[in-house]
Parts: C-alpha cells; sequence; structure tokens
C-alpha cells in the first residue's frame, strides 16, 4: 500500500534546519519518506505509537536522535 505523504510547513522548517547541520542525513530521511510512504510498520523504521501530548500520533526513526511523527489516518 503506498500512503500519499503530506509535509507540514512545520516538517519542511525543521527538515531545512537539520539538514543545515548535518546534510548527510538527506539520503537517511529521503530513504525513510520512501519505505515510511510503502509500509508504515516496516520493522527497520521501529514505528511505535506515542503518548502524552502527542497521544494517537506515531514515530518512526530515521537516525538514532531524529524521528518523525505521524497520524496514520
Amino acid at each position: 500500500m503506498n500512503r500519499l505523504l503530506i509535509k507540514s510547513s512545520a516538517f519542511v522548517r525543521t527538515a531545512k534546519r537539520v539538514l543545515k547541520k548535518n546534510p548527510n542525513l538527506a539520503v537517511d530521511i529521503q530513504a525513510t519518506l520512501e519505505l515510511l510512504a510503502e509500509d508504515a510498520f516496516h520493522p527497520s523504521l521501529r514505528t511505535h505509537k506515542l503518548k502524552g501530548n502527542l497521544d494517537g500520533s506515531w514515530a518512526c526513526s530515521v537516525a538514532y536522535d531524529l524521528r518523525i511523527i505521524f497520524d496514520s489516518a
């Protein structure tokens, strides 16, 4: 199943800031977004449900200290 990913303006701003500091993460972010579009629960993404203020949202890993937060609507 191929999902449509809609990037919020907050995501775009944050991604630009992260890539300015670490340009080598561009490949990892792109690969994660492509895999997320194909299968949001692929084991390599380490997808997990969030709690607290982000209850109802999900997160997947790009790198050790970088996650993408999304809703599975």
